[in-house]
């Protein structure tokens, strides 16, 4: 008989929260590299380098590999001879091990877990609850798979009950362009098909942390149905061009996962659920003998790259810039930024948008400034920032606008695509949206030499800082003249592997 304790659930669930914060699993190091190897594409190739660099940095600092240290979800498999000396339920003891981890002071990792999603927002501070998946099964061990999965991947879930005649695949082809590049590719691509909807999107979560071996399946072929479509599905969305970070190039998916399930004779449910390159889980088993102890990766799985930036960067400082210091900046372009960057994100443009519509005056001049979209991690021992990479800046599209014509802003730094309306905004006040590396915080950070607090405290992570930064790599994304980068590179990568990568139509 099999007894689990209390204390040895709680420690290995902190152990493997810490532990996947800073590790990348083995087979998505190998699948990056391989993918970094062969890309063509400069821009991309750049990016993977970054992601590289930082994965490895992460090993060996024990520091977020992504400032989105994700919210957490663990899948269970207790064997029904499985006993407990425990005093809480398994969910709080689980939520005890993620607020253990989240708070650990070696490695603080940021709390992204808001409550009353519909009411007040308020983060709960720990990270908790996270969100568990329960199943009873035959035997006695406790098997738990716990991942953290950042917002920017969850948001491009995707959900649709076909038709018992449709074609699986060729849904999946319209949708994955629809995602944009707020996922950060390359990752990878979990397909959950059958049962109903909610075990539809419960097996493509599944999916996606089963292991990366498509090229293994390539070289022995396909022996059933959800096979086949890996492999198709892994050539043509690779074909679209996407790239890393959807700047366009060879890489779009590392690997396609496919889980399917009986239904309905009328339905047939399909759900997608992209995974990042912050892609981190991990397994253990609890069979009564203690805590689970987690080995570290080989770091001679991680390539010995180094991030260099080549002859065409422009190197500038943002401190004394105007609108006719950009207006020669074009999509594409490699940027080094030094100088006094603003940051804000969602809460804080919704309180400044507030502030503009009460007539009243904003805590911090925007004037010919570059506002940063991130929310940094905790710093530790003499570390100005935590790892602060970028967060999606589509999100922020809706108030491009107001904050252009009202503030004075020059420019906008995130990650992934700008939809038309903000396109539409800096082509008219002549500002530029710039991208850094989402999947790089760690590098990001040691760009940062300072920062302050200026506004919004109590919106944690959220608040409004001034960091000086100096030579923080980005990509002009938008330049003024309306040209967006997301649109020409993966629309020039598009057309040039059509007829390179072999194609299935469905």
């Amino acid at each position: 008989m099999t007894v689990v304790r209390q204390k040895d659930l709680i420690a290995s669930v902190a152990d493997a929260l810490q532990y996947i914060s800073y590790y990348h699993p083995p087979d998505f190091v190998r699948a990056m590299t391989e993918a970094y190897e062969r890309e063509e594409s400069p821009a991309a190739k750049a990016a993977l380098t970054q992601v590289l660099v930082n994965s490895r940095m992460c090993a060996l600092g024990h520091r977020p590999i992504c400032q989105d240290t994700g919210i957490v979800i663990v899948f269970l498999e207790v064997g029904m001879d499985v006993q407990w000396d425990a005093e809480l339920s398994v969910e709080e003891m689980i939520n005890e091990g993620v607020r253990q981890a989240y708070m650990d002071a070696s490695n603080p990792l940021r709390a992204s877990v808001l409550g009353d999603p519909e009411g007040d927002r308020a983060n709960t501070l720990d990270n908790t609850p996270a969100v568990v998946h329960t199943r009873i099964v035959r035997g006695a061990e406790l098997r738990v798979e716990i991942a953290a999965k950042g917002g920017g991947s969850e948001a491009k879930a995707k959900f649709t009950m076909l038709n018992p005649s449709d074609s699986v695949a060729d849904w999946i082809l319209d949708v994955v362009p629809t995602m944009g590049a707020g996922w950060c590719p390359p990752g990878i691509l979990g397909v959950g098909i059958g049962g109903t909807p909610e075990k539809a999107m419960l097996l493509a979560k599944e999916a996606m942390m089963e292991p990366i071996d498509i090229h293994e399946l390539k070289e022995r072929g396909a022996q059933n149905r959800a096979e086949e479509l890996r492999l198709e599905l892994y050539d043509r969305v690779n074909a679209l061009g996407i790239g890393a970070q959807g700047l366009g190039g060879l890489t779009t998916v590392l690997d396609v996962k496919v889980k399917d399930y009986p239904t309905h004779a009328a339905n047939k449910p399909v759900a997608v659920i992209p995974n990042c390159t912050a892609t981190r889980h991990v397994q253990f088993v609890l069979d009564g003998s203690g805590p689970a102890v987690l080995e570290p990766p080989d770091l001679n799985d991680w390539p010995d790259i180094a991030f260099e930036m080549g002859p065409d960067v422009k190197r500038v400082n943002v401190d004394s810039m105007t609108a006719e210091d950009v207006v020669d900046w074009k999509a594409g372009d490699t940027i080094l930024l030094s100088g006094k960057l603003l940051t804000g994100r969602d809460a804080a443009h919704q309180r400044l948008m507030e502030l503009l519509q009460k007539g009243e005056s904003l805590p911090v001049d925007f004037r010919n400034r570059f506002i940063y979209y991130v929310g940094p991690v905790d710093p530790v021992g003499a570390e100005v920032v935590g790892p602060a990479g970028p967060t999606t800046a589509t999100r922020m599209d809706k108030f491009v606008g107001e904050m252009l014509d009202k503030t004075g802003l020059l420019g906008m730094i995130g990650k992934a695509e700008r939809g038309d309306v903000a396109i539409e905004a800096i082509r008219d006040f002549g500002a530029v949206s710039l991208v850094a590396v989402g999947g790089a915080a760690y590098l990001v950070s040691k760009a940062i030499v300072s920062a302050r607090l200026l506004a919004f405290e109590d919106l944690g992570m959220e608040a409004i800082y001034e960091f000086e930064v100096k030579d923080m790599p980005v990509t002009v994304a938008v330049d003024p003249s309306g040209e967006s980068v997301h649109k020409t590179g993966p629309s020039h990568w598009r057309a040039e592997l059509a007829g390179r990568i072999p194609t299935v139509e469905g």
